[in-house]
């Protein structure tokens, strides 16, 4: 009976030793469950920070994604992302040769030319002609000059043929005309230095200048309006002298200086009142400074000339053949830096940008002989 007793008494021990061992086990499953689940809590909580933790109206289920929402203002603003804004294209240089150019052109001066035409034809073009190709880069920036007076008709014809001309060249330019006030005796080289001067007052950037007749247009766009490393001649063959060059000192019609060969040589001449000599004395001084003068292919620099009669107060200078002969002596004295003017009106056209000055009167002219 007592072997009995004790062997059911060990089992139970066996038993509640068991359920123990059971119970400790759920305790400890229990407890870790409960740790974890605290651990995640208090993670959330440092992470979120305390602007969140004391506004909880202001976590990530507020919504923002309509165009006037806004988060309440309590909320720290949000940093937007450091995202690179989208960059200008980087442009080439323009082509030496640029392949716009279509070589030999056709010029007329019969059709009617009303200015408002020439404008519809150059959109591009902005106020007070000035031009920047959108395509490429241009090596220089050009100002033409155009010594100026009476002459609106051919003016018209000039910037109709010209400004696509200067297009298709893929020139940064400006257009100026240089209109000479009154009626006393024209001074076609003084406009120019005038025209010089104004032009670096509204862009310091130029530095290729070229200066041409308002009656004179190119036959072919490869005669490109370029400075060069020696001063340019680009009207070599005119129709009026059955597209020859008159004599081999010919400067006239159409020329390029660069900055610096311009005040190399001190500009133009102010003295030469009337027609004739000042482009024979500008040939002098560039010869005087050791340059020389480039010229394109006489095929190329062919020009047709707008028939005209010729100006009243334009006369032949009697006296151009003895300053021609004493170039060397006047010309450190009389030029861009002796030259006086008053503008007297800067008018920015959609084309052109007309500057008119005073430029004074000659003295009087001795008599011939």
């Amino acid at each position: 009976m007592s072997r009995l007793l004790g062997g059911t008494l060990e089992r139970v021990c066996k038993a509640v030793l068991l359920l123990c061992l059971l119970h400790f086990l759920v305790a400890v499953i229990l407890y870790f469950d409960v740790y974890a689940q605290h651990l995640a809590f208090f993670s959330r909580f440092s992470a979120r920070g305390p602007a969140h933790a004391l506004h909880p109206a202001a976590s990530s289920s507020t919504n923002c994604s309509r165009p006037n929402t806004t988060a309440p203002s309590s909320r720290l603003p949000e940093v937007p992302s450091a995202r690179p804004g989208p960059t200008a294209p980087v442009l080439p240089h323009c082509a030496d040769m640029p392949p716009s150019l279509v070589g030999r052109l056709l010029i007329e001066f019969t059709s009617p030319m009303p200015l408002e035409r020439v404008q519809r034809e150059n959109p591009g073009v902005l106020l007070g002609g000035r031009y920047t190709p959108p395509d490429c880069i241009p090596a220089q920036t050009v100002a033409v000059i155009i010594p100026f007076r009476h002459r609106e008709h051919h003016l018209r014809y000039w910037l109709h043929y010209l400004h696509p001309i200067l297009r298709r060249q893929r020139l940064r330019y400006g257009v100026y005309v240089i209109n000479q006030h009154g009626e006393d005796t024209f001074n076609r080289a003084k406009l120019l230095n005038v025209g010089f001067l104004e032009a670096l007052k509204e862009d310091a950037a130029y530095d290729c200048f070229i200066f041409s007749d308002v009656d004179l247009i190119p036959m072919d766009d490869r005669n490109l309006y370029r400075c060069g490393d020696q001063p340019r001649h680009f009207a070599i063959a005119m129709d009026k002298f059955g597209f020859r060059l008159p004599y081999a000192g010919y400067f006239g019609g159409v020329s390029g200086l660069s900055k610096a060969q311009f005040l190399r040589i001190n500009g133009f001449p102010n003295e030469y009142w009337g027609w004739g000599g000042e482009d024979d004395d500008i040939f002098n001084r560039i010869s005087l400074t050791g340059m020389k003068i480039s010229r394109p292919d006489i095929r190329i620099g062919r020009y047709r000339m707008i028939k005209h009669d010729r100006d009243k107060h334009n006369e032949p200078n009697p006296q151009r053949f003895t300053k021609i002969q004493n170039t060397k002596l006047t010309m450190k004295r009389d030029g861009i830096r002796s030259v006086r003017y008053q503008v007297l009106e800067v008018s920015r056209q959609p084309l052109f940008t007309n500057i008119t000055v005073d430029i004074g009167r000659p003295t009087s002219w001795p008599p011939r002989g």
